[in-house]
Order: structure tokens, then C-alpha cells, then sequence
């Protein structure tokens, strides 16, 4: 996990400090299915500006997953182009959205943070490409090979010998 220990900026309200973080990314698991990403150490920009009532903390970095189609199963590819940005109040109190969950005991917990910009920017469904048919429902063949339709009154060969047994009944 990668994280920065922000006692190393020491800002003052109006400052900016900017550098470029490598950041370590982790699987994901989407859907029952693993999206990994490629590569899994990311060049991230990272700005922290100081204000007078608290912190802001901007991260951008591009990101790209591995894992299979939603429709089809085969191999889907996703590129995506992160932008996140979080507050931290020098006086929070009790106010939890004064607050960011990735500053703990001084350190940015980058790795965490950047996972959770993923995943907010995660379509509801990755495909292998924008038309892909997916798979027949009822044989499984893949319909965007071999695009097919089947009558209304195909039965499943596997409940043949129940069928049978129905006709002698």
C-alpha cells in the first residue's frame, strides 16, 4: 500500500506543494468477476493546497483494467482518466464530511484513496467493445461469431430423457 507522510509539507495557508507519486493499485472485483490493473504501479500527480479553514488533496492519474466482458466473457480492456479530489478541515469537530478517510495519523493512504476513485468511476458494465451481443441464452454461443435466434420451442438437450419420460406418463 502506498501512502505519503504529510509531515514532510510543512504548507502555510496559500501554498501548494505538486509532485508526481508512484502509486500501487490493487485488484478489483467487480460482478463475481477480477479486473487487474495494468500496470500495477501508477504515475499519479498529487497537489496538496493549504487554505486557511483546511486542506485539499487532488489526485490524477490514468488507469487501465484487465478482466473479462460482462456480455461475452472475453478479454475486455478499460481506460480510464482519474481525477479525485478530497478536503480535510483543521478543525473538523464531529463533522464527518470535514473529514477524508484517507488522511490517518498524518499519512495519505494513496493506495486506498486511488482504488476508491476507481471504482467511482466504473461503468455498471465493462465490455469488450460498446455492441458486444454476449452469449445466446439458450445454447451459450457467442453472438457476436455467430448472431442466430432459436425457436420459441427449443428445449435443452440435457432434458431429453425428462421429456421422455413425460411422454410415457
Amino acid at each position: 500500500m502506498t501512502t505519503f507522510d504529510l509531515r514532510r509539507v510543512k504548507l502555510r495557508p496559500g501554498e501548494e506543494y505538486r509532485d508526481e507519486h508512484e502509486i500501487a493499485l490493487s485488484p478489483f472485483e467487480l460482478g463475481g468477476q477480477r479486473y487487474l490493473p495494468v500496470p500495477e504501479n501508477v504515475s499519479a500527480e498529487l497537489v496538496i493546497t493549504r487554505g486557511t479553514s483546511g486542506t485539499t488533496f487532488d489526485l490524477r492519474f490514468p488507469a487501465r483494467l484487465h478482466g473479462p466482458c460482462y456480455r461475452c466473457l472475453k478479454d475486455a480492456v478499460l481506460d480510464l482518466s482519474i481525477h479525485a479530489r478530497e478536503y480535510q478541515a483543521t478543525s473538523p469537530g464531529e463533522a464527518d464530511e470535514l473529514t477524508t478517510p484517507y488522511v490517518v495519523d498524518n499519512h495519505l493512504r494513496l493506495s486506498d484513496w486511488a482504488r476508491d476513485a476507481i471504482a467511482g468511476d466504473l461503468p455498471q458494465q465493462i465490455l469488450c467493445r460498446p455492441d458486444c451481443a454476449g452469449l445466446c441464452p439458450m445454447c451459450g454461443e457467442d453472438l457476436n461469431e455467430n448472431p442466430h435466434e432459436h425457436d420459441d420451442e427449443w428445449t435443452d438437450p440435457r432434458w431429453a430423457a425428462l421429456e421422455e419420460l413425460k411422454e410415457r406418463l
